[in-house]
This record gives C-alpha cells, structure tokens and sequence, in this order.
C-alpha cells in the first residue's frame, strides 16, 4: 500500500508499471488495488510550472501519459497571476523535448467556476474526485458519491478515467466534453460540445454543437434556440468530414480521426468546429462546416445587426425621414457588427416601431417559428406588444402569400442578403423613435411641467459640466500617457548609435508594392519582397500583434542596428510609425537554409564544399555575436529557416527577434523558455542558460545539413523519424556513414569528411553545457587550427522533472511536478 498523500501518474487498467517521481526519488507506480487507500490523495495548485505559453500561463501537473505523437498532461491551468485556473486535461506534440511545448486545453472541469491559487484536487476512496478552491468552497466533483474509487489514470488518449477495484471505469472525462473532441473518442446520443465565450474567457459560450445517432446540428443558445447547420446520419455508413468520420458502433458514435493523432477538434468561440494538427505549431487543418453554411451562415459572423455578403459586412438601410437607426461599431472593423443609435426600452414602448426589410434575413436556416398560419399584420403585432422582443422574421407559405409563419427573435445576431433565396421572408427590426421620444408625454400637466423645468434644466447642465470634466481629464490623461510611452520608444529608438535609415510606412508601402510580393512568414509577422528606387532590392519585415510584438521589435533594432558582419543579415532600416512596426533587410536571393537541405520542390541541391561553407559562416556569424559585440548576443533561435542565403550561397544569420543581449560581466542569464522545439537544448528547463544554448542549436543544425533531412521526419520509419535518436544508435552501432545524405551523390563522395564533421555537432549536443565548445573554438577547428574533441558523451540524455514538496499535514499533500519519459525512454530529442 502506497501512503496516502503520494502523488502518482496514474496506472492503466492493464496492470503495467509506469514510472513517476515522488518528492525527488524514482519510483514505480503498481496494479491499481496497490494504492487503495482508506483516506484521501490531494494536490495542491501550486501556481509555479510555467509552461511556454505565450500569455504566461502556468501550469501544475498531476498525471501525463505519452502517446504516438502526442502527450497528454492534466492538471491546474492557470492565468498569469493564479487567480483563474481550471482543472483540466492538455494535449501538446510529443517531440521528445524535456517539457511540454504548445500544449492546449481540450477539457476542464470547472470552466464556469475558476479557482485559484492553493485550490486543492481530491481522490477520495468513497466519492471519486473533489475540486475545492483555497477557502474551501467546492468547486466540482465527479458526482460518483457511493462508488468505492481505486484510483485515477489519464490514458494515452487523453481521458481521464476513475475506476474500481476490478480496473471497471466508474466516470470518464470523454463522456463530458468541454468544447472539444480527441481522436477514439466515444460519443454517446445527447453529447454536445460548447463554445467558450472567447478565447481569453474558458466560460460555456453562445454556440452548441450536438451529435444524434440520426445526425449532428449546431445551434446558438437564445430565445428562441437557433439552428444554423443541420445533417442527417445514415445509420448504414459513417458520415464523414474532410478528414473525420463519425461512426455507429454500438449505440455510440466514434470519432475517428484520418491520418496521425496529433490532432484534435475544437468548436471555437465563433460557432466554427475546426481541425487542428501540429506541424512545427497547431495549425488548422479543415473547418468542418464552411462546406456546409457558407462563410455567411454562422449568426455572429458580423456582429449584431449587421448584413454579411460577398464577404463584407454592413450595417442594413434603416433610414426613415432621413433618420438612420443604426450605426457600425467600429467602421474599420464592420465585422464587429451595428448598435442602435438609440437603445430600447419598455418604459417607450409606445415610440417602437418596425423597419422592414424583404432583402436581408436572419441567417439561421431552422429557425424555431413560434406562431404558425398567421399573417403579416399579427406578426408585426406580436413583435410591437412583446417587449423583449427586438425582431421579427415571417416566411410566407399560403398560396397567395398572405399567410405564413412568424419567428420572434429576442437577439438580433448577423443577417444576410436573402436575394433569389427559396423561401420568400421579410424581416422587421424594431427601433426606438427618438423624435417622438423627445416630445412631452401628454399626460404630464402645463403646471407641473413649468415647475420642473428650472431644476431639470439645471440639473442637467451641471451633471453635464461634471460629466464633461471627467472625460477631459481621462483624455488628457490616457493621451499624456501615450505619448509618453511613444517618445520613451522614439528616444530608446534615436539613442541607438550607427541607427540605419528610418523609413516612414508611406515609403515602404510604395517600395513594397503595398506588400504584395510575400516571401515568407514567421512567429511575429510577414515578410515581403521591396525595391527601392535605385532598383535595389530588399526584405520588409511587417511584425504583427502587440506586447510581444514591441518586445520583437526593440530586441531587432537594438541587436542589429549597430552591428556589422559579413555573416549576419544587415538591417538596412526600419519604421516605427504610430502603429506600424516593420523592419528592412538586406535581400537574400537564395532564401532560407531550410530549403535546400530538406528538398522539397527544389531541384537543386548543395555540394559538401558549400554545406561545409554554410557550417563555417554560421558559426562565424554566431562567433561574433557570442564574443566581439559590445555586449554578449544569445540568439536564442538558430535552425535553418534563421540562416539565409545570399546569390553566392554565402550563408547569414538572421531574426534576432527572441536574442538576449548579456553583459560582459554576466555568465548565466534568467529567461522565460523561447525557440523553437528540437532545437533547445536541455537546460532551459532551469530557465538559466549561457550562449551554449546556440551551441546546441547549432549542433542540430550541423547534423540536418550533413544528413539532408529534418531533426522531425514523420515520413521516416518509426526508429529512425528523430534525427537525434538515430544519430545515437547509428554511433553506437558505428554507421555514421549511413547518415550522410543519400540524395545528394557528391556528399555520398565525401561521406567520411562529413562524418568528421557529425563528429563536431556531437560535441556541441553535450547534455552538460559546460562540455560543449565556444563558437570561437569551433570556428578554429573549422579552420583546421586545432583538433576537435573525441571523448564524447552520444547519449545526449536530458534532466528529469521532479516533484517540487511533499507536504506533512494530517491529510497529507503534494504539489507536484510534471512526470515526462526518463532519457532512457526517448528516442531523441524532436
């Protein structure tokens, strides 16, 4: 029997061991009955593993369990500062780093009630699992009270199941799904999934999507319900997505996802239900119902009271007597919809009236019509003397179309043009007349209207006065603020010494050919192809977003804008205009690294002489960043999509985006994780690293060139799809010239000085940061000026996670670390 208090990973009902660390020592974890305990487990929300979040999320682990290309983790997901956190359960890549990366929620417990920091999880023998937030109130539970819990286990395809003694599952997170699904998940009849209000706010949202054993339909919860996408399922075959199927099995419906399972779907906070796969980040693979509705079709898709068609948004003609009743939101995003100019209210109700509008309707296709065989009149009616209602929408059906049925709408969501549309509706949006609101009610009498005059006029203008001098001061205030915050950055910008050339966006707007020519894209923006006036080309970075963005921005200009090297992309200018961030390069003809060594479409392919070229200008570029600058540069993100080339193929160092700059004084730094997956090296678990963490990176470079493929080859067998774990095994078996890139015959000539150069990225992949070499050192034995190193270390083994305390109370807790695969069970790093 295990103590009561020990945090483990969670063993399957098969009975097999799995390895987990308990306060700093390796254990293994038995068969279930093994730690059946007459009291309860807890964990604590520690609020203190931040995860590579962009937001600065941090998470605290409980279980994890690795899959074929995915791992699954659940635990506390918090906000940046602890005070919003979820119990739920992540999906990241599994690309063999030593931490999560990317990882996203595809369920959690209590979306609708966070708890906070020191929040408290609880197994409990005789009712299942407990969430109680730091003072005590209960938050969820698995609702399994009289069912005796042998314990919990998160399984390799991310459910979270508990069972009992006999290993039978008691509750399953996959019966309760949040807003999304997982590949071999069951569906049973009724199960829906719901849309988070936004993707800041986990909270159960507008849109539901439900699966029958007769279909699936999409709805937006308001009164009444709205369908917007509705399909019927043949009980004889699977119905299938792009890439999806639903199948009956049994009474259920199994989702079963084509191709890899690094994939999940989720119905987002719009009404889309989306794919999303992972190729170096989550992208989005298929949106599951565009075929179905069109991109008009889901309600919100211009916002409230706003027509969509042929793509664009706007607000709908509602002028009468040359008064207009609705305005856009915002004019330069109209996808934000429209309001009315004057609000509704049921105190003047008698001011409402209809605008009728027979070319636009409202885009639910099922709407719910609540009065049947009426006609227009009655329904226009029933809409005036029903306060809450804000529309009405009646489709015509009698023969001489004076019958029809009529629909209510208490929301008035996206509309869209109902030209050459198959059923004949007229739609009214009800207004508030604000002329006739503005006269005297006619019941108030001359007396005690003259009598109230003076004390309103004067309350009026004196609450107006007030009301004037708070928003000119917030005004004042939010200006002074602004242009403090932008002279700061224009005088941080103009004290740079050697600053290059400062470009206004008009300029390179025109240069640019207003962006029209894109070269590639990256993690804050898009890069396009410029001429200037002298013909001169060059590479127009536009960075995208916010915080980030500025950040990206200064650490660019500041790295590069006063530093010069045959081996590092030159900043030619920049724009800091208002809102506008882009930087200039220098034009690399011959693109990324990344498209010459891994094939692809390209026909041409680099001799040993130039990739042996390549190797030595990245290291010199990386020399002199790391050595001769004024201040220590980290560049944080060398892979082959960094290093560019010129027309000769002389290779350049680029995107300083993510680089630190250090002092001389300085040996370690303390940062937040950064990069790229495959390419960090171990000790970024620490979150204190030296410029060896560029060593690394350039040590996986090394083998790509050399081996002519990436560090992550899924189209590779299985034992040989991570380029570091075959580099291990192939130096072990000592094959290394099996490694030498097949494709390309002079590299196939000169296999054994390509070895020799393997050799030399080994000794930069040194787990121990300490044994790995100086740039500088490495670009001496480039030269041939000193020997390499021989006595290497090709296990490349990564540090374990450990738990962080284990606590001593009388019902005893642990806050724990996350449980990721020891080096012996990895194949290599991504």
């Amino acid at each position: 029997m295990i103590a009561e208090g020990v945090n483990y990973r969670g063993c399957p009902s098969t009975g097999e061991k799995i390895q987990a660390i308990i306060c700093g020592h390796l254990i293994s974890c038995q068969p279930p009955e093994a730690f059946i305990t007459n009291s309860s487990i807890s964990w604590i929300n520690s609020h203190s593993y931040v995860v590579n979040f962009t937001d600065g999320a941090t998470l605290t682990p409980i279980l994890s369990r690795e899959g074929n290309e995915t791992l699954f983790v659940c635990g506390f997901l918090c906000d940046y500062n602890g005070t919003a956190c979820v119990f739920g359960v992540l999906i990241s890549p599994n690309i063999f780093d030593p931490y999560l990366f990317d990882p996203r929620l595809v369920w959690s417990a209590n979306r609708n009630n966070p708890v906070r920091a020191n929040a408290t999880l609880q197994l409990r023998q005789d009712g299942g699992l407990f969430l109680i937030d730091s003072d005590g109130t209960m938050i969820w539970s698995t609702s399994t009270s009289g069912k005796v819990v042998a314990g919990f286990n998160l399984t390799v395809l991310g459910n979270l199941v508990l069972f009992d003694k006999s290993y039978h599952t008691i509750w399953q997170s996959f019966d309760h799904p949040t807003d999304c699904w997982l590949p071999g998940q069951m569906t049973n009849e009724g199960q829906k999934l719901r849309s988070s209000v936004s993707a800041t706010n986990l909270s159960e949202g507008l849109f539901t999507f439900e699966v029958q054993p007769f279909g699936f339909f999409a709805y937006i919860e308001s009164n009444p319900r709205q369908h917007y996408v509705s399909s019927s399922l043949d009980r004889e075959r699977a119905f299938q997505f792009p890439g999806v199927a639903f199948n009956i099995w049994e009474g259920m419906l199994f989702l079963n996802f084509a191709f890899s399972n690094a994939r999940f779907m989720k119905f987002g906070d719009d009404g889309h239900l989306r794919m999303y796969h992972w190729e170096g980040s989550w992208s989005e693979e298929a949106d599951l119902l565009q075929d179905y509705i069109g991109e008009c079709g889901y309600p919100t898709v211009c916002g409230n009271y706003s027509v969509c068609g042929n793509g664009q948004c706007s607000c709908p003609q509602t002028a009468v007597d040359q008064t207009n009743f609705l305005q856009q939101i915002n004019y330069r995003h109209p996808n934000q919809g429209c309001v009315l100019i004057t609000p509704i209210t049921c105190e003047h109700s008698q001011y409402h009236i209809l605008i009728e509008r027979k070319d636009i309707a409202y885009i639910p296709l099922y709407l719910q019509y609540g009065t049947n065989k009426t006609d227009l009149e009655n329904c226009k009616r029933s809409c005036l003397s029903n306060c809450s209602c804000k529309a009405a929408q009646f489709q015509f059906s009698g023969p001489n179309n004076t019958m029809g049925d009529c629909a209510l709408l208490n929301d008035v969501f996206s509309l869209t043009n109902n030209d050459g549309a198959s059923n004949k509706t007229t739609l009214f949006i009800k207004v508030q007349n604000s002329s006739n609101l503005q006269a005297s009610p006619p019941h108030i009498s001359t007396e005690k209207k003259s009598k109230r005059v003076p004390a309103i006029v004067g309350s009026t203008i004196g609450a107006s006065f007030g009301l004037l001098f708070i928003v000119l001061t917030c005004f004042a205030y939010i200006f002074r603020r602004r242009k403090g915050l932008e002279e700061d950055e224009e005088e941080f910008l103009d004290q740079i010494p050697g600053m290059p050339t400062r470009f206004s966006y008009e300029e390179l707007t025109v240069i640019t050919e207003n962006f029209s020519e894109k070269l590639g894209e990256g993690g804050f923006g898009s890069v396009f192809e410029g001429t200037m006036s002298d013909g001169t080309k060059m590479a127009v970075k536009r960075l995208q977003g916010f915080g980030n963005v500025k950040k990206s921005f200064l650490a660019e200009v500041a790295t590069i804008g006063s530093i010069h090297h045959v081996n590092l992309v030159k900043l030619v200018g920049f724009c800091a205009d208002k809102s506008h961030r882009l930087l200039v390069y220098e034009y690399m003809a011959n693109g990324s690294l990344d498209r010459w060594i891994f094939h692809g479409t390209w026909e041409k392919s680099l001799t040993w002489d130039v990739r042996k070229k390549i190797i030595s200008d990245v290291a010199k570029g990386l020399a002199y960043l790391h050595e001769d600058c004024n201040n220590k540069i980290i560049h944080l993100d060398i892979k082959p999509q960094n290093i560019l080339l010129d027309h000769n193929l002389n290779a350049k160092v680029s995107d300083f985006g993510l680089s630190k700059l250090v002092g001389k004084d300085e040996s370690k730094i303390v940062t937040t994780m950064r990069g790229t997956p495959g390419y960090l090296a171990p000790e970024w678990l620490h979150e204190v690293i030296t410029e060896k963490v560029d060593v690394y990176s350039f040590g996986v470079v090394i083998l790509e060139i050399i081996c002519g493929r990436k560090n992550l080859d899924r189209h590779q067998d299985e034992d040989d799809m991570h380029l570091i774990s075959l580099f291990m095994r192939k130096a072990v078996e000592r094959q290394l010239l099996e490694m030498v890139d097949k494709n390309n015959e002079d590299m196939q000539l000169h296999r054994k000085e390509a070895v020799e150069m393997m050799k030399i990225a080994a000794w930069c992949l040194q787990s121990d940061y300490t044994k790995r070499p100086s740039m500088s050192l490495v670009v001496q034995v480039l030269q041939g000026l000193v020997a390499a190193e021989t006595d290497l270390d090709y296990s490349f083994t990564f540090p374990t996670m450990t738990t962080r305390v284990c606590g001593s109370n009388q019902e005893r807790e642990a806050v724990v670390g996350i449980s990721l695969p020891l080096p012996s069970q990895l194949s290599g790093p991504r």
